[in-house]
């Protein structure tokens, strides 16, 4: 099939506008940090100088194969060169994390300038999690508290650079069955945590939080609206939530779909209708947690601990489902969530930086392998594609391979690959 000429025009217009986000990242917020040492959670989080992003530095399809201190450094050095300058990770059980610190502090010491913080998860489990024992969601695992004394002295061995602990990761949302636990438990360790710092045992600016579902926050139905859960929000520095468009592509197509209006307009043009509406839903789930927040007479940040879109999927957001999950879809929301972020005043941990197959080994076409913004050998995929052209990441390499654009930076064959959702009409009638 002839390939039409328009993607040509359509790569120079969306390019042109991707490179707003580079040129937008270097403008600081109303509040600009100086280039000093010591600064804190409070000086990092929402200001436009200090991107934020999720990361997993896994190569293979086992965490049992863990990145080296050189593999770590080369990609915060390709992180740095895109303006990151804030990583979250996820646990302390293995050795991700504090060879990730070592290798920060590596780089420190060979470039003062260099500048890379972290916030630290602590991974949190119910009793009998993920196992073939009945799970507990009311008795936490006692496998917590060495998670969080892993935790804190991590902290004090690295306090320029880790500043933030995040007490579990979607630990009470309870679409998590198989680890959830009540708000309660998230509450005692965060408490905990807050008194380590009254008493001088963790850095006095150190900020404590928990990493969850929109809806554990409060954006979501009543269940979640408990005692415990207004005690938490008090207690944490800040709220870090999470909120997904594209899953709910599936699970709540409320946004998605092209509608009747729209169907004479090209492909292009009624995916980026629907990309606005899917930043839109996200959107809305921030401000439902922010609504519910200050219903309590709570007034504190509320940054994205993480949202993120996949570029593949064989499965629910392929192209037998919703269609969701490609690379153009991607560099739109990716566009759409960091302007909006930074406009805001607001921390975006955009999940992830690279692709990462240990999260679904048995599928390797599963769209939990595919939310990377580089896949795995070190290719940046569309939405990085402006910065390749800039150069950024001229002289530096991923397991031995120069940074350079998927599909040979051919858009035409990119957009081959790309689909059209299916209308609302349709939708609805599989619903």
């Amino acid at each position: 099939m002839k390939i039409i000429k328009i993607h040509t025009i359509i790569l120079c217009t969306v390019l042109i506008v991707f490179s707003c986000i580079d040129s937008t990242n270097k403008k600081s917020n109303t509040n600009p940090v100086k280039k000093e040492k010591n600064l804190t959670a409070k000086d990092i989080l929402g200001n436009s100088d200090y991107l934020a992003i999720s990361y997993g530095g896994y190569r293979k399809k086992s965490r049992d194969s863990q990145p080296t201190i050189k593999e770590l450094k080369d990609d915060m050095k390709i992180l740095s060169a895109m303006g990151i300058k804030i990583l979250r990770t996820y646990n302390v059980q293995l050795k991700h994390a504090p060879n990730l610190l070592e290798a920060i502090s590596e780089l420190k010491s060979e470039d003062p300038n260099f500048e890379m913080y972290v916030m630290l998860g602590a991974w949190i489990d119910c009793l009998n999690a993920w196992t073939d024992q009945p799970v507990d969601h009311d008795v936490e695992s006692p496998k917590n508290a060495s998670e969080i004394e892993r935790a804190v002295a991590l902290v004090n061995q690295y306090p320029d650079i880790v500043k933030v602990i995040a007490v579990g990761n979607e630990a009470m949302v309870k679409w998590a069955t198989a680890y959830y636990v009540q708000p309660k438990v998230i509450l005692k360790w965060v408490n905990h945590l807050q008194e380590l710092k009254k008493t001088g045992k963790l850095p006095k600016d150190l900020w404590i939080t928990s990493s969850d579902n929109f809806a554990s926050w409060g954006g979501g139905g009543s269940e979640y609206h408990v005692e415990d859960l207004e005690k938490l929000i008090k207690s944490v520095d800040y709220i870090s939530m999470h909120t997904y468009p594209m899953h709910d592509t599936h699970y709540n197509p409320i946004f998605w779909g092209v509608k009747e209006s729209e169907y004479d307009l090209s492909k292009e043009d009624k995916i980026n209708k629907i990309m606005l509406r899917a930043r839109d839903y996200a959107i809305s789930q921030y401000e439902s947690v922010a609504s519910y927040v200050k219903s309590l007479g709570v007034s504190k940040p509320i940054h994205i601990g993480e949202t993120g879109w996949a570029s593949y999927s064989n499965e629910l957001f392929g192209t037998e489902g919703t269609r969701a999950a490609d690379e153009y879809k991607q560099a739109l929301y990716y566009k759409h969530m960091r302007e909006w972020s930074m406009k805001e005043g607001i921390s975006c941990f955009y999940f992830e930086a690279f692709n990462e197959q240990w999260k679904d080994a048995h599928n390797p076409e599963g769209s939990e392998n595919h939310f990377g913004l580089f896949r795995i050998k070190g290719q940046a995929k569309y939405a990085l594609w402006n910065l390749v052209d800039q150069g950024i990441f001229d002289g530096l390499t991923r397991n031995g391979n120069p940074i350079i654009k998927t599909h040979e930076g051919d858009i035409d064959a990119l957009m081959e690959k790309v689909n059209v959702p299916p209308t609302e009409n349709e939708i609805m009638a599989h619903q």
